[in-house]
């Protein structure tokens, strides 16, 4: 007799504020932060529910989420014949709840009311900000398999990551028996464990000792209901949850060792998109097994003139004259002008096209199009959408700054990276 197959549904957590990402979240959700060219973060989490045949998802957020729902609503639409949506769940007060999303359990609680009425059996708990590719139906068949209350995926680490992430004691059989949050010093070598039990070689269970929470999980849903319902001031998973689950349940482990990019800081987030242009990338966006889905625009192709690109991601709808582009993505719909050069850098594109009679108008007002400039050099930046960078600017940090923001906010520096908003003018002749 076949197994009973389980009734699953997704929740993906991006209520956040994002602040460690900010600029990039100042007028959208972390989810929204667009990634290599033409995705969004949350089109990654979404991609692997897909492929791995889960397609009732709920995202949560709070902050700034309308272009998130801009998203979700253009490019997730799935057959009438079918069950499978993807819809936002916004924090919404009530006269049960009058507060916001308080962390990441409180946020799972507020939305129950929500998710009842799907009669579920397992609810798939996920990240919006994390890059990797995982097929959840072996995380999930784990979790039946040990017949768990709750699975936490769990990625192999050495010393120096450990530290900055919850680490889990597990035993040989995979039961997690002790959960601690940044452990440092003492507390951190007290959680090594022998990883060579989950299949990594005595060399590298040696280099990577430590169990790191991915910070996504399979809950029996009834006994989430119960822990939830245990205490209500415990906010975060984390750091109440999970200790309690251990405490009073039966808590597995699902080793995944594989690429995973916490993509939750500016450096990680630059690194991570330059790292797509590799010749053999950490993160394949060119894996036809299990493809990253976005919305479809129906773009012109990218049009060149003259120019040199090396090692680089040029997405749809771009137009570049003459420009010299080395190790850097160049989102949809750019504009690089005569003479310009963009080296490391991610340069996120453009909303819409200008049209002709706007260009003019720029022209007339001696104010820069939207795109970059004739003779502009950028290196090290991200330039964020519908930026406009004049001719003649240097953006590349040539006195070292690690933080700094313009007196007009037309730019920041976050961990040595230049950062335009979107939206910003950087004028004619500027140099950072």
């Amino acid at each position: 007799m076949a197994a009973k197959r389980p009734n699953i549904l997704a929740v993906i957590l991006g209520g956040g504020a994002g602040t460690r990402l900010s600029p990039l979240t100042l007028t959208r959700s972390k989810p929204a932060v667009p990634l290599g060219g033409k995705y969004r973060l949350v089109d990654i989490p979404i991609s692997n529910c897909i492929n791995s045949d889960i397609l009732r998802i709920f995202v949560l957020t709070q902050y700034n989420s309308a272009s998130l729902n801009k998203h979700i609503a253009q490019t997730y639409r799935f057959s009438h014949f079918s069950n499978g949506f993807v819809e936002i769940l916004a924090a919404e007060q009530t006269p049960q709840n009058p507060q916001w999303f308080q962390g990441t359990a409180d946020a799972v609680r507020q939305v129950l009311p929500h998710i009842r009425g799907w009669g579920i059996d397992t609810l798939l708990i996920l990240s919006g900000d994390h890059l990797y590719r995982m097929d959840y139906r072996r995380f999930i068949a784990r979790h039946f398999e040990t017949n768990a209350d709750v699975t936490i995926s769990v990625i192999p680490f050495v010393r120096e990551q450990a530290e900055d992430f919850g680490l889990l004691k597990v035993e040989p059989t995979g039961r997690v028996v002790e959960f601690r949050e940044k452990p440092k010093g003492q507390a951190l070598e007290e959680m090594r464990v022998d990883t060579s039990a989950f299949g990594l070689t005595p060399e590298e269970a040696a280099r990577r000792p430590f169990l790191a929470s991915m910070g996504i999980y399979v809950f029996n849903y009834q006994r989430l209901e119960e822990l939830l319902a245990q205490d209500e001031t415990w906010m975060d998973f984390g750091k109440q949850v999970i200790p309690a689950a251990i405490e009073g349940g039966k808590v597995h482990s699902f080793m995944f060792d594989d690429y995973w990019e916490d993509i939750g800081t500016i450096a990680a987030f630059h690194q991570a998109n330059l790292d797509l242009t590799s010749v053999v990338p950490k993160f394949n966006l060119f894996d036809t097994e299990a493809p990253i889905y976005t919305r479809a625009r129906f773009l012109p192709p990218s049009k060149f003139n003259n120019c040199h690109v090396n090692q680089s991601i040029i997405s749809e709808g771009c137009i570049m004259n003459r420009a010299t582009v080395n190790r850097s993505v160049i989102g949809i719909r750019t504009r690089i002008d005569f003479g310009a050069t963009v080296e490391d850098t991610y340069v996120m594109g453009a909303d819409y096209y200008q049209g002709i009679e706007d260009m003019a108008e720029d022209a007339r007002r001696g104010a820069p199009r939207m795109g970059i400039g004739e003779g502009s050099v950028i290196r090290n930046a991200i330039i964020d959408k519908n930026a406009r960078i004049g001719a003649g600017v240097r953006l590349v940090n040539e006195r070292g700054q690690r933080e700094f923001i313009a007196p007009d906010e037309s730019y920041f520096i976050r961990d040595g990276i230049i950062i335009v908003p979107k939206n910003a003018t950087i004028r004619d002749g500027t140099a950072v």
